[in-house]
């Protein structure tokens, strides 16, 4: 699989998915006019990817979101529920949510996912802005 690289816009994050190196990561704002349109082949690459044997080694993916609306936050929840399925099914998925020290929101809700997603070793992370 080719590593999928979607370049942040000032309504899009940035999404680095590197097959080779078992890491997905998410940066930036997520407003985009179409969420789905915008994550569908990010679900997509993360199906097809966890499709393929685990090899032992565990998926990092990294989120570091400073803003996202209700419909990006629809299509995030199907992307952790996607991975907490294979957590579930035995692939060691471990998940960075960071978070501005001075974001009570996003802070709060790294710990809804970890309320909500039992499978995922997630780790909320506080950074200075």
């Amino acid at each position: 699989m080719n590593p999928l690289h979607i370049p942040a816009t000032a309504s899009s994050p940035e999404i680095e998915f590197r097959f080779d190196a078992h890491e997905l990561s998410l940066r930036g704002e997520s407003y985009p006019e179409n969420a789905a349109a915008f994550y569908g082949p990010v679900i997509a690459a993360l199906r097809e990817f966890l499709a393929l044997p685990a090899q032992d080694r565990t998926l990092h993916v990294k989120v570091a979101l400073t803003y996202f609306n209700s419909s990006s936050t629809k299509m995030l929840f199907t992307v952790f529920d996607l991975l907490d399925k294979a957590a579930a099914a035995g692939r060691r998925i471990e998940l960075q949510w960071e978070h501005d020290a001075e974001d009570d929101m996003i802070r709060e809700f790294g710990e809804e996912l970890i309320a909500d997603f039992d499978n995922l070793e997630i780790a909320l992370r506080a950074v200075e802005a």
